[in-house]
C-alpha cells in the first residue's frame, strides 16, 4: 500500500516537472511559427522566433536544474530517483531537438525546401505538435495520480501515453513519405541532404516526446 505522505514528497518535483512541461508546450508553437515563417517568402522573423525558442530553452535548462537539486538524498519515495532523472532529461531532449531544427534550418536559405515539399512539411510540423499537447495532459494527469496513487487516475496517464505513441507512429508516417519524395523530386544532393536531414531532425521531436511516455509508464508501474 502506498503511503499517504509519499505524495507530499512528490508534489515540489511534479511541481516543477509541469513547469517544465509548459516551457516545452510554449516552445512548440514558437516552432511551427519559425518553421512556417521560412517557407514564406513574406516573413522575416524566422530569427526573432528561433532566438525566442532559445531563450525559453535556457529557463526551462534552469527549471530542470532546479528540479534535479531539489530530489531529496533519501530513498523513500514513490518513483526511483533514477526514473525520474531519465524524465526530466528526456522530456529536456525534446526541446533539444526543436532547437537543433531551428539550428538545422537557419544553415541554409529558404529556396533549400522545394516548394513541393511545403505541404509536407506542414503536414510534419502539424504531426509533431499533437504531442506536445499530450505531454502536459500526461504530466497533469501523473500529478493527480501521485497525489491519491487511485487505479483511475493511472489508467488515465496510460491511455494518454497510449494517445503520444498513436501520434509518434503518424509523425513518422509523414516523415518518411518527405524522404521518398525528396529522393524523387530533389536532384542536387546538397539539398536532398539538407531536406532528408531536416525531416529526421523533425521526426526526432515526436520520438523524444514518444521517450517521456515511456518512461512515465515505467514510473506509474512502481
Amino acid at each position: 500500500m502506498r503511503l499517504p505522505f509519499l505524495s507530499f514528497i512528490m508534489a515540489p518535483t511534479f511541481g516543477g516537472i509541469q513547469e517544465h512541461a509548459e516551457k516545452v508546450k510554449e516552445c512548440a508553437w514558437i516552432f511551427q511559427q519559425a518553421v512556417e515563417c521560412h517557407v514564406n517568402s513574406h516573413c522575416s522573423s524566422f530569427d526573432e522566433l528561433r532566438k525566442e525558442v532559445i531563450h525559453l530553452e535556457n529557463e526551462a535548462d534552469i527549471i530542470k536544474n532546479r528540479i534535479r537539486s531539489y530530489l531529496p538524498r533519501e530513498r523513500l519515495m514513490p518513483v526511483k530517483k533514477m526514473l525520474l532523472l531519465q524524465y526530466v532529461g528526456e522530456q529536456d531532449r525534446i526541446l533539444d531537438a526543436v532547437v537543433d531544427s531551428l539550428a538545422w534550418i537557419s544553415y541554409r536559405s529558404r529556396e533549400s525546401v522545394p516548394l513541393e515539399l511545403h505541404k509536407d512539411f506542414f503536414l510534419l510540423v502539424d504531426a509533431v505538435m499533437d504531442p506536445f499537447e499530450e505531454i502536459t495532459k500526461m504530466v497533469t494527469a501523473a500529478r493527480k495520480y501521485f497525489q491519491r496513487f487511485s487505479e483511475g487516475r493511472r489508467n488515465k496517464v496510460k491511455e494518454i501515453i497510449r494517445a503520444i505513441r498513436q501520434q509518434e507512429h503518424e509523425a513518422d508516417k509523414v516523415e518518411e513519405m518527405i524522404v521518398q519524395k525528396a529522393f524523387e523530386s530533389v536532384t542536387d544532393p546538397i539539398s536532398l541532404f539538407h531536406v532528408v536531414r531536416l525531416a529526421e531532425s523533425i521526426g526526432a521531436i515526436a520520438n523524444h516526446t514518444e521517450n517521456t511516455g515511456d518512461i512515465m509508464r515505467s514510473m506509474i508501474a512502481h
